[in-house]
């Protein structure tokens, strides 16, 4: 799924919202939206829509266990102590199983790393810190590279780049946000490690008439990587 679901599902819980609002003023209805735990919908929503739009589930998964505990909690069906007792196993467990996942699929991103450095390729290492960094490699060759955004912002254009080998990114967005533009003869594939964000593909579709790949390794903390 793509963003536009995430555009669907947010114009509609506005809508509801919206409707609610209108029809209390017009004393039609009396339906109180700032019920107990109101306030946890601010977590549950933007993490169960990233459960159907971004390529990293875990942290999604995890903030909304914790969205959905808390809310419990407010309504007084789970005691706040058994909240903690609950919720923290649940995150060891599902980043266990994101460990076990995500070694599994890293052998292909560590032996293209590995390639890399054994001929002496240097991957451009780009950092935005309280900044944003523009970069576009027009007729250059791309190799891979190291984007990291800190309360900053990366775009990375490879619409005209040369590409004549699978490649490597490595993006950590922290507080930030990524974008990477893939030209469409080129494929991606996602690995991801995410809390309170996620990686996203928006117009970007793989084919299996392409020959070459891009592997996008991604790590978010409240910040995004978009590929289009």
């Amino acid at each position: 799924m793509d963003k536009r679901v995430s555009r669907v599902i947010w114009g509609i819980v506005l809508l509801v919202v919206g409707l609610v609002l209108a029809l209390n003023a017009l004393n039609i209805t009396k339906i109180d939206i700032f019920f107990d735990g109101w306030w946890t919908l601010f977590i549950i929503v933007p993490c169960f829509i990233g459960m159907l739009t971004d390529y990293d589930k875990a942290g999604n998964l995890i903030g909304l266990l914790i969205g959905v505990f808390l809310f419990l909690s407010c309504q007084d069906i789970l005691d706040f102590n058994l909240i903690w007792k609950l919720v923290i196993p649940a995150i060891i467990i599902i980043i266990g199983i994101k460990m076990i996942i995500g070694g599994l699929q890293g052998n292909k991103y560590s032996r293209i790393i590995k390639e890399l450095k054994s001929r002496g390729v240097n991957l451009r290492n780009v950092y935005a810190a309280f900044s944003s960094s523009n970069i576009n490699y027009s007729g250059e060759v791309f190799d891979g590279a190291e984007l990291t955004a800190l309360f900053g912002s990366v775009k990375l254009n490879l619409i005209n780049a040369v590409i004549d080998k699978d490649c490597v990114i490595n993006a950590t967005a922290v507080f930030g946000g990524i974008d990477i533009i893939i030209p469409d003869n080129i494929n991606v594939k996602v690995r991801s490690t995410s809390i309170f964000g996620g990686v996203s593909q928006k117009k970007h579709r793989n084919s299996e008439g392409n020959v070459h790949t891009i592997y996008v390794n991604g790590t978010c903390m409240f910040g995004g990587v978009d590929i289009k």
